[in-house]
């Protein structure tokens, strides 16, 4: 099993698939790493070399942000757009969309509004 930023990647996927379930990694990034690495994207992750793995995580963690550095910069930015007092920051305060979503239709469940589907309306009848 491949260890990458301290995540441990599935075995039976390709690679370029592989490399998502790391966190600031996506499909573009996974196959530009994999390319400056010098990997085919479709070899399994069971396939790869000791060498090939060490390749992945050279290019990978260089010039870029992955798992618990990219989190902490994320949770800084938003503390701080807290505390500064603007929009972003009071709508994440609220726990509502931040990005000029609406919110009448959509985002119940952000917005803790969530509806169990009714019954026919009818009341049960009962025997005595």
């Amino acid at each position: 099993m491949a260890r990458i930023a301290g995540v441990t990647i599935p075995n039976e996927k390709r690679i370029v698939i592989a490399l998502t379930y790391i966190h600031g990694i996506g499909p573009t990034t996974a196959k530009s790493i994999l390319k400056s690495a010098g990997v085919d994207e479709s070899t399994r992750t069971k396939d790869l070399t000791e060498d090939e793995v060490n390749k992945i995580r050279t290019a990978a963690e260089k010039d870029r942000r992955l798992e618990g550095d990219l989190r902490r910069l994320v949770l800084t930015n938003v503390k701080r757009l807290k505390e500064i007092g603007s929009y972003r920051g009071t709508r994440h305060q609220k726990r509502l969309p931040a990005h000029g979503q609406r919110t009448k239709t959509n985002s119940r469940t952000v917005r803790g509004n969530v509806r169990k589907t009714s019954g026919s309306g009818r009341r049960a009848l009962t025997k005595t």
